[in-house]
């Protein structure tokens, strides 16, 4: 089985965040990683995406034509992104930030006011959290309880 996940939004909005808990919840797991992180040249505020791929056999290629799915946290990334999801595939959208302008048949789209729910928790930088979420029941290779287990992992120390 294999899991192909692409990530986008500004940067500052926890793409790689979300990416490295991916690949943290892969390597957890003892599946096969690939995680290519890839910045605008801005950085906060410019442009940033990542791949992420899990798998329980060898990864023969980084390289991501289409993806089983993945989330996309601002307009400029959906507009980007959209095509690059597989058929039958998903797409986690932050609709606080994204207007659906165009739309595909044949993918899942799951909207999700992602900043707002953010902000009525307490914390308006867990949108990407929210969405990371959204996403998870419709990966093979995660879970919640592998995901939670790679945040302590990345976080470590630097929990409150």
């Amino acid at each position: 089985m294999i899991d192909k996940i692409l990530l986008a939004g500004f940067g500052g909005q926890g793409v790689m965040f979300i990416g490295k808990v991916l690949a943290v919840s892969g390597m957890v797991s003892d599946l096969e990683v690939c995680w290519i992180p890839s910045y605008g040249p801005e950085m906060r505020g410019g442009t940033a995406n990542c791949s992420v791929i899990l798998s329980d056999q060898e990864i023969h290629s980084p390289v991501i034509d289409k993806a089983d799915g993945g989330i996309v946290l601002n307009q400029p990334s959906y507009e980007k992104f959209l095509d690059k999801i597989k058929p039958n595939g998903f797409l986690v959208v932050n609709t606080s930030l994204c207007e659906l302008n165009k739309t595909r048949d044949d993918i899942n789209i799951i909207g999700v006011n992602a900043t707002e729910v953010a902000h009525d928790l307490g914390n308006p930088g867990v949108a990407n959290m929210v969405c990371l979420g959204a996403l998870l029941p419709h990966l093979k290779l995660t879970d919640y309880a592998k995901v939670e287990k790679a945040i302590h992992e990345v976080v470590g120390a630097k929990r409150p």
